[in-house]
């Protein structure tokens, strides 16, 4: 089989990196690579070209990479919400697409090209999802996208603490209670010692007459 050296002008999937120089089918090369623009040939005879597009592609790699760097700090956790008609189990009757994305990122003002939304597949359920965009293979900022039921609204989310902190409380007020009974206990007890007391015999009355 036939095969071809080539050197990329743009990233290619499974393929290799802008700047690289990869063999591929003759074929693939010709009829794919080439006159959609992603690569040109590299030949022995084309060498110097090669090394000077080279040059060129690694000043616009800098360039496009500190683009991204920038461009990701804002979309970084950013968060869109759509709200979709849904069935039963949650199962949506209109599915979140790439596309879908593209347009709710365009409305916040950031253009981002269909190709670089990592979403392998529609979203059909409510839920939450991260999705990658792929600014560059460097730079892959993750945005939040939130699915929804029509009309429903965000439940809050219970602050961990509230739990944790809730038999604390607890454990603190009890041992409170302790000393309020203290009091009663020593009535009952002083009340038990006095009725338990022996009283006087006669012999000790008539004995104190006597004295008397």
């Amino acid at each position: 089989m036939a095969h071809m050296d080539v050197l990329l002008k743009e990233d290619v999937d499974n393929l290799g990196h802008r700047g690289q120089v990869v063999r591929v089918r003759a074929g693939y090369g010709r009829n794919y690579l080439l006159p959609q623009g992603l690569a040109i040939v590299a030949s022995t005879g084309n060498k110097r070209m090669i090394e000077e597009e080279r040059r060129i592609l690694a000043k616009r790699e800098s360039r496009e990479k500190a683009s991204a760097q920038g461009e990701a700090v804002k979309l970084d956790g950013l968060e869109l919400r759509f709200d979709r008609r849904v069935g039963e189990h949650g199962i949506l009757y209109g599915s979140v697409t790439v596309l879908d994305i593209v347009d709710a990122l365009k409305s916040l003002g950031y253009t981002v090209e269909r190709r670089r939304v990592g979403l392998r597949e529609h979203i059909k359920e409510v839920g939450d999802y991260d999705v990658m965009i792929k600014l560059h293979r460097d730079v892959t900022p993750i945005i939040k996208v939130k699915v929804r039921k029509e009309g429903a609204e965000d439940e809050p989310v219970a602050e961990p603490t509230a739990a944790t902190e809730a038999p604390a409380e607890a454990a603190a007020s009890a041992p409170e209670a302790a000393p309020e009974a203290a009091p009663e206990a020593d009535a009952e007890a002083t009340t038990e010692t006095a009725s338990q007391a022996p009283a006087e015999s006669p012999a000790e009355e008539e004995a104190t007459e006597d004295i008397v």
